[in-house]
């Protein structure tokens, strides 16, 4: 295992985040260096902390410097070349950890698309830093020119969209498949590590892998359960994180739109979070579902990780979200399957309405 530097910011939610993300992508953290601020200018941090740096880089002799925010390729390159080290940005490790977990052809193309978008929209930067002459080949350009190498990740990207598009071609042919054989379906959204795996798992019976690990999930898998005497489609999809990245979130449109035509939209949220934590990731999911164009009223918001928690506790919880007077709110636990009953009455009278809402539509009614 890689050994790592990490700088990040003095709140709580914040360190547990990057330390979540540092641990995925599979980096031992030797030191954690905390800062109000990584937003400056030229370092993306004070002038001043880089002796400090230096003195624990000789002391810990890490691997790699882990910066918690987005840096401008400037501010990468002005902090490797002043700290001689490789350092990686937020959005440089969720990158290297998709890569790692990806498994299926598909989520292996989403994966090669959002790398990328990320090389594409720094490329005019990498290449004037490249000619400077101080990191020739600086982040892997060697002596390409900025219209090459900007029309060889272009050139690259629409190969990439392309055979991504197929495979959007043949799951809209498996949704319509299912639609004819009449299969309702139920997709399982939320922040990562929220339990939707250990969800799915419950209710289908599938030994599907299940991890503290961040991101554990990248390839949509589809199981059925059984609701009451029917058969239900349900789909377990990629966890969401504060601050992904916008081109992220796009690459993996073919795979997440799959919530957009799925009958139930389940919303699990992990109710052992403290309040700050619980609101913003709330925030976060719902902002990306929203991006999504994910319809409300099919959505059913699940809180999870109740088992160790009472009736007093868990109803606050409820409340800090404004969620008490929804009656499409309920309390479980994935682990011992506490109010799975109502979770699945929930479920069918959800797909009831839903149904009536694109018959009324239709024209049908």
């Amino acid at each position: 295992m890689n050994s790592c530097i990490l700088i990040t910011y003095f709140d709580l939610d914040s360190i547990s985040e990057a330390k979540g993300l540092c641990d995925s992508a599979q980096y031992e953290i030797v030191h954690v260096i905390k800062q109000n601020s990584l937003q400056h200018r030229k370092f993306g941090l004070s002038e001043g902390i880089i002796d400090e740096i230096k003195e624990i880089m000789q002391k810990k002799q890490p691997s790699v410097i882990i910066f918690d925010e987005i840096l401008k390729p400037s501010q990468n390159y002005n902090l490797a070349s002043e700290l001689k080290i490789e350092v990686l940005d937020r959005e440089s490790l969720i990158l290297e950890i998709f890569e790692s977990r990806a498994q299926s052809t598909e989520s292996q193309m989403q994966v090669k698309l959002a790398q990328l978008r990320y090389e594409m929209s720094r490329a005019k930067e990498k290449v004037r830093l490249a000619r400077m002459g101080e990191q020739p080949g600086f982040m892997g350009i060697g002596k390409f020119e900025v219209d090459v190498y900007y029309n060889d990740i272009k050139y690259r990207m629409m190969n990439v969209k392309s055979k991504l598009q197929k495979a959007g071609k043949q799951r809209e042919l498996h949704r319509q498949s299912r639609k004819r054989i009449g299969f309702n379906t139920v997709s399982i959204a939320g922040y990562t590590s929220a339990g939707k795996t250990t969800l799915f798992n419950s209710l289908t019976g599938e030994k599907k892998e299940k991890s503290a690990k961040l991101f554990t999930t990248l390839t949509t898998t589809t199981r059925k359960f059984k609701l009451d005497r029917e058969w239900v489609l349900i789909s377990d999809t990629v966890g969401f994180i504060s601050k992904l990245p916008a081109y992220l979130i796009e690459a993996f449109r073919s795979t997440l739109e799959e919530l957009t035509f799925t009958d139930v939209v389940l919303v699990i949220i992990d109710s052992t979070d403290n309040s700050n934590k619980l609101k913003i990731k709330f925030s976060n999911c719902m902002k990306t579902l929203i991006k999504l164009g994910v319809e409300r009223d099919k959505i059913i918001f699940v809180m999870n990780k109740t088992e160790k928690m009472n009736e007093y506790e868990i109803n606050s919880k409820i409340k800090e979200l404004d969620l008490y007077n929804n009656n499409k709110c309920v309390a479980i636990s994935a682990i011992t399957n506490k109010n799975f009953d109502i979770l699945k009455k929930k479920i069918k009278e959800s797909i009831g309405e839903h149904k009536r809402i694109i018959s009324k539509n239709s024209g049908m009614e």
